[in-house]
């Protein structure tokens, strides 16, 4: 008795996992795949689960050949997204190796037997860089958490050594801060408030240890505080003085122009097929090579502290090879 009441929930996994378009069941197939279960069923009993998972919501489609086909149509997730959802996986620096194919396995399973099959071939660029911390997921969901409760986290904070060994900041002492929020470039960062000095701080995630999650309730931030606005500036989560920086640029950078600041960032033509582009920034070193990459073909215009701590990073770069 209990596995004829559970038969619909059995039908609803089979065809969850064995059907898609290019491979349907008969019932004649379903009755052999419960049946192999130990659950014997009739036709009619098969018809009328059909009808009762269509109910439920579940797209159940019926097509004619010779045979009656049955196969489960619309999922929470089509194919192309899951495999959009898989190049995201593979392609994140901030997940191990291990955890990837984890998260993959699990996205595949939302897919027919056979489409899995498929996906699986296509796994095979995860030998590009990834993070050696496997603490990572569990840190990011504690940090979260923390945020959503209000609390001050503590954590020790390393970097790493040339012998890829871990070396901690402050003798090992712990930090104790206010998270504010999480954010993504290539890698995780958390922002945290210190208002006793009135500033943010970044963190990277994946040099984060043994954090725990504490009862204080975290630091209020200043009246007023835009946090999609600051999260904007930041070029990179390298800290530098935010400005208002416009640029020159060649043409054919347009497009990696836009790539970097995206429509927050005003654009006008310029002379000779040249690109202006005005942008909130940080003046760090990261922003300032990233326009030294671009050589003869980029140039900062305003304003001129920037100009002057380009050539200043300049200078440094050239220095080192002078005498050589």
């Amino acid at each position: 008795m209990p596995q004829k009441r559970a038969r619909p929930l059995y039908l609803a996994k089979l065809l969850q996992e064995r059907t898609d378009e290019d491979h349907p069941l008969t019932v004649p197939e379903m009755l052999d795949c419960l049946a192999r279960q130990g659950i014997p069923a009739e036709r009619k009993a098969i018809y009328e689960d059909l009808e009762l998972l269509r109910t439920v919501g579940m797209d159940i489609v019926h097509t004619k050949t010779k045979t009656h086909n049955y196969y489960l149509g619309q999922r929470t997730f089509q194919l192309a997204e899951v495999k959009l959802l898989i190049d995201v996986v593979q392609a994140s620096p901030f997940l191990t190796a291990r955890k990837s194919m984890e998260l993959i396995r699990k996205l595949e399973s939302l897919t027919s037997v056979h489409q899995a099959a498929g996906l699986s071939r296509q796994v095979y660029v995860l030998n590009r860089l990834k993070t050696p911390n496997e603490q990572l997921y569990y840190l990011i969901d504690a940090v979260d958490r923390a945020i959503q409760a209000g609390r001050v986290i503590r954590f020790r904070y390393f970097d790493w050594t040339v012998q890829g060994r871990r070396i901690y900041r402050h003798n090992g002492a712990w930090y104790e801060e206010s998270p504010v929020a999480l954010c993504v470039d290539r890698n995780y960062y958390l922002i945290t408030y210190r208002p006793g000095q009135d500033k943010y701080i970044h963190f990277r995630v994946d040099r984060m240890d043994s954090l725990e999650v504490t009862e204080k309730p975290r630091a209020p931030l200043p009246p007023g505080f835009d946090l999609a606005s600051y999260v904007r500036s930041i070029f990179d989560m390298h800290s530098g003085s935010s400005r208002r920086v416009t640029l020159e640029l060649d043409g054919k950078l347009l497009n990696v122009a836009r790539d970097r600041f995206g429509d927050r960032a005003h654009y006008r033509a310029g002379e000779n097929g040249a690109v202006i582009v005005s942008a909130q920034v940080d003046v760090s070193p990261t922003f300032l090579g990233w326009v030294l990459t671009f050589g003869k073909d980029a140039k900062i215009l305003e304003p001129p502290e920037a100009r002057e701590a380009l050539r200043d990073l300049a200078r440094e770069a050239l220095g080192r090879y002078e005498g050589d």
